[in-house]
């Protein structure tokens, strides 16, 4: 089956016409991307907040490292349990918790007097970061109708680099206005409450996922939100669809790992979405969000330029996410998931050559390697990042959908995790000979998305239910595998 041919559940529907439900969506996505925001400011402030902030403490390296990564470790617990907290609670429920937990573990920090508090903190804090990842993107995916699905729940990772890119901005100033300033470090963490406390009074005032309510089986109130973002014809033959296949599927699929292990199409899937979020990992992107600054340093950058040109990448992150948005309705994700992790193969290894044939006293190397760092961040996120987020935010059941998306972004987190503690070490022992290893890991990646990853745009969520739970999905891939044959449930 073509990605843009429309399917019988597709052609059901009305089409989506203009009209103030569009303003609504864009509303609920603008105060539901906050999360994403907060996510972004959390896990980039600490690149240049630590240098302040161990020395006021007197921390040494082995304790900033624990403060530093003890933020990532957390979210990955907070990616797998939020995913499954919000399948019980719900999407909006959720994350009005992790708006609360947001500033909460804000005041920690902000407040703390030594090493254990800010650990504490910062583990609030990764909870939360992780929860965010998970729910907000499903959220805004069981909200948004299919035909601009991709560009609504891209938002979010727009949100996340424009917070990344606050927060290298918002330490840059700081930094040059306070110098040296005993305790300039607590106002970095500190701005980030007020984006917190605006999560959490937006969110009172926006809906449930009708998804998640028919689930529920609270049909009537699915109904009625869903007349809130839809044309009322629209809403109720998108209501009909997703009430028939939660039917269909409500007695055979749990919310527990035995459902999924039981199920070969289930099993096959989240295995594949825990591919491609720790493929998104091990591009190095992350560590370039957090050891942007010292690259740039081993490049030849003084501490104080490098510091400046660490906001490039913050910027081009930004430039790079509202191109994807533009694109992200237009392109297929197999489409930019080959070309991103392409573009960012190659641009490891321009990085490592230029590291390799580049006297170290030359003046053009740091300059040089700036660039192509620049361009690595910029193809990461025009055509990989937020395409991977929309991808997992629609491919699994709305049955699993927290509890799955929560494994696959879990594994994720934890190879993010180990990154921000081992790359360091890296960049000590092998300099930027580094993101050669990042490149060849990149070819690798590129065989998986290849063979494994189905195509999910232009197809409403419940058509890649069913298609799924079928094994008609994997069908489409351009290589026929053994267990591909035919549908067969358990």
């Amino acid at each position: 089956m073509s990605a843009h041919a429309a399917s019988a559940s597709e052609a059901e529907l009305p089409p989506l016409t203009a009209g103030p439900y569009r303003k609504r969506i864009g509303l609920i996505s603008l105060v539901a991307c906050l999360g994403g925001l907060l996510f972004g400011y959390d896990t980039g402030v600490a690149n240049g907040a630590e240098g302040p902030m161990s020395h006021e403490l007197g921390l040494n390296e082995l304790q900033t490292g624990i403060v530093i990564s003890s933020l990532v470790f957390a979210a990955a617990v907070g990616a797998f349990l939020g995913g499954q907290i919000s399948d019980r609670i719900g999407r909006r429920k959720m994350i009005l918790v992790l708006a609360i937990m947001f500033f909460v573990g804000v005041i920690f920090v902000v407040t703390a007097p030594g090493f254990g508090v800010v650990v504490v903190g910062r583990i609030i804090l990764g909870l939360a970061v992780g929860g965010a990842s998970t729910v907000v993107p499903v959220y805004l995916a069981e909200l948004a109708p299919f035909e601009i699905r991709g560009s609504i729940t891209g938002r979010n990772e727009l949100a996340i680099v424009i917070g990344q890119f606050a927060a290298f901005t918002v330490n840059a100033i700081l930094a040059a206005s306070f110098g040296e300033q005993e305790g300039v470090w607590r106002i970095m963490f500190g701005i980030c409450a007020l984006p917190a406390v605006a999560l959490f009074i937006g969110m009172m005032r926006m809906p449930e996922s009708p998804r998640w309510l028919v689930e529920k089986g609270r049909y009537d109130e699915a109904l009625a939100v869903l007349k809130t973002v839809r044309s009322e014809d629209r809403a109720l033959a998108e209501l009909a669809q997703v009430e028939r296949v939660a039917d269909e599927e409500k007695d055979e699929h749990g919310l527990d790992f035995k459902q999924i292990l039981a199920n070969r199409w289930l099993r096959r899937i989240v295995l594949v979405g825990i591919g491609v979020a720790v493929a998104q990992q091990l591009t190095g992107i992350n560590s370039i969000m957090y050891y942007g600054s010292r690259v740039l340093e081993q490049s030849g950058f003084s501490q104080t330029a490098a510091t400046i040109a660490n906001t490039n990448f913050g910027l081009a992150a930004v430039i790079g996410g509202i191109i994807a948005l533009r694109n992200m309705d237009r392109l297929d994700r197999r489409k930019t998931f080959m070309i991103g992790l392409t573009l960012t193969t190659i641009c490891h290894c321009l990085v490592g050559i230029a590291g390799l044939v580049i006297p170290e006293d030359n003046a053009a190397r740091p300059y040089v390697i700036l660039v192509l760092i620049t361009a690595f961040v910029l193809s990461m996120q025009t055509f990989l990042n937020i395409a991977v987020w929309v991808w997992l935010a629609e491919i699994f059941p709305l049955q699993i959908r927290g509890l799955a998306i929560g494994i696959s972004v879990f594994f994720g987190w934890f190879v993010n995790a180990c990154l921000a503690l081992y790359v360091p070490t890296l960049l000590h022992n092998l300099g930027l000979g580094t993101f050669f290893l990042f490149a060849i890991v990149g070819v690798i990646m590129l065989g998986f998305l290849w063979h494994e990853v189905p195509e999910t745009r232009n197809k409403s969520l419940e058509h890649l239910e069913e298609s799924l739970l079928s094994g008609e999905l994997y069908a489409t891939l351009p290589r026929r595998v053994p267990f591909a044959r035919g549908p067969k449930k358990h």
